[in-house]
């Protein structure tokens, strides 16, 4: 298990974001935690300054929605090595997308940009627990298998 400690972010009395560290491209960069986001999504803008000539962008043509637009071009791509606390993921596929307006949005409130969201992919698979009270995120080290889905009807 893994302890990940987590900054509960006052946006300005209009809800809260989590933030949390995240390692990625040999840097360390704030990630917003987004319970309610099925996949991890990084910045588009901040991916492509950090790319090495073997990683590749993959154009996809899945549509992005829950971002205020349902158009968005999406990419997808391997990531190297992507570290949460003591959590490494190995060649981790994650969703890049234009993350643009978040970024302004945080600039319009003096908070630095992020790179992306740490979404339910993650949370899932490492059986991830928000302890609210303590402002962490407990992760396991090993993939939990991946359940059915729950449909009703």
């Amino acid at each position: 298990m893994v302890t990940v400690p987590l900054t509960l972010l006052n946006l300005q009395d209009n809800g809260f974001h989590l933030l949390m560290e995240v390692i990625v491209f040999g840097h360390s960069f704030q990630a917003v935690l987004d319970t309610g986001a099925s996949k991890t999504v990084f910045d588009k803008t901040t991916v492509e300054t950090h790319l090495h000539e073997d990683m590749v962008l993959k154009h996809t043509d899945m549509v992005s929605t829950g971002l205020g637009t349902t158009s968005m071009q999406s990419f997808t791509l391997n990531v190297p090595d992507l570290q949460i606390g003591g959590l490494h993921l190995k060649n981790y596929e994650v969703a890049v997308l234009d993350l643009s307006t978040i970024n302004y949005a945080y600039q319009q409130l003096d908070i630095d940009p992020v790179i992306g969201v740490v979404g339910g992919d993650i949370l899932t698979r490492y059986g991830g627990v928000i302890n609210y009270r303590k402002s962490t995120l407990t992760l396991r080290t090993r993939k939990l298998p991946v359940k059915a889905p729950i449909i009703h009807r």
